[in-house]
């Protein structure tokens, strides 16, 4: 049996709980043991941290790791900065043993020893690459009937490419969310601003407009294109954005549209029989017609 350490980061718990319960629930279905990581802490994200401390950032990921390999797991997260964070810090260890042998004797400090095993993986391509498309469809019971997905994938589950040891063969085209979202009995074209930043992150917490404007533009040009039904990201800062930041968009007068969004892990949750009230039930863009022509698609 499969076994996989769960790592929630800060959003998701704070936020999203209702993404924390659609991958635990994909995972069960999918036939992966969930184990426990106690004791982790924030990723760190690497927003600033890294510009002022490099050690004190990588000890605190490296903290996160340590956890993982004591329980002789990989590390499976659904937040796109959590994926990169740690994912960077490991990067940086590797490359700078000096910087690794520091962060050991913080950790040594509280008994903790980071070896630089643990693979870190984002939820979307543990589905592909361990799971896999095939495997994937036999457990579904539900299929999007031709819903029209427009997939976020998330700056931070792309890039820098080079520190992470999973990801699309072309990050500049990315393909697998879309497969997913396609395997599952749904459309996912290309658009042009499919790489687009969502502007989440610290530009949208330095200046709200102007985030908001990044993501506007965008959504517009995804909408004049391929006209989605539904919003998928790989990310949960993505998702604050495409769900929350669009709701408050909506009230405030800003757009003329109202397009529900998931995160990926919810949408596999749907389509594998979820509880829709636990597996998007903190959505603030109305859901229900989604979940309708889900639940019509048998």
């Amino acid at each position: 049996m499969r076994k996989i350490g769960l790592f929630l980061g800060c959003n998701i718990p704070l936020r999203r709980p209702d993404i924390e319960y659609s991958m635990r629930y994909v995972l069960n279905k999918l036939g992966v043991e969930i184990v426990e990581l106690d004791g982790a802490t924030c990723c760190p994200a690497f927003g600033i941290m890294p510009s002022i401390d490099l050690v004190g950032w990588c000890a605190g990921s490296a903290w996160n790791m340590a956890i993982a390999e004591e329980k002789e797991v990989d590390i499976i997260t659904g937040c796109g900065s959590c994926y990169g964070s740690l994912n960077e810090a490991r990067y940086h260890m590797e490359k700078h043993p000096e910087i690794k042998e520091e962060v050991n004797k913080i950790l040594g400090k509280v008994g903790k020893k980071y070896e630089g095993v643990v693979k870190v993986w984002n939820f979307y391509n543990y589905i592909y690459e361990e799971i896999g498309i095939e495997e994937l469809k036999k457990k579904i019971k539900y299929s999007l009937n031709d819903i029209v997905c427009g997939t976020q994938v998330g700056c931070h589950n792309l890039w820098p490419s080079k520190a992470y040891t999973s990801n699309d063969d072309n990050v500049f085209k990315p393909t697998r969310m879309r497969e997913i979202c396609e395997a599952v009995g749904g459309k996912a074209p290309w658009y042009s601003t499919i790489l687009d930043c969502c502007g989440m992150g610290a530009l949208g917490s330095l200046a709200k407009e102007k985030s908001w404007a990044l993501w506007r533009r965008k959504v517009s040009k995804m909408i004049e294109e391929i006209n989605p039904e539904l919003f998928v990201t790989g990310c949960s800062s993505c998702l604050l954005r495409y769900d929350n930041d669009q709701a408050q968009m909506k009230k405030g007068g800003l757009i003329d549209f109202e397009i529900p969004a998931v995160h990926i892990a919810q949408l596999l949750a749907l389509v594998m029989g979820a509880e829709p009230e636990k597996a998007v039930g903190l959505a603030e863009v109305p859901i229900d017609g989604i979940i309708t022509k889900i639940k019509g698609g048998k």
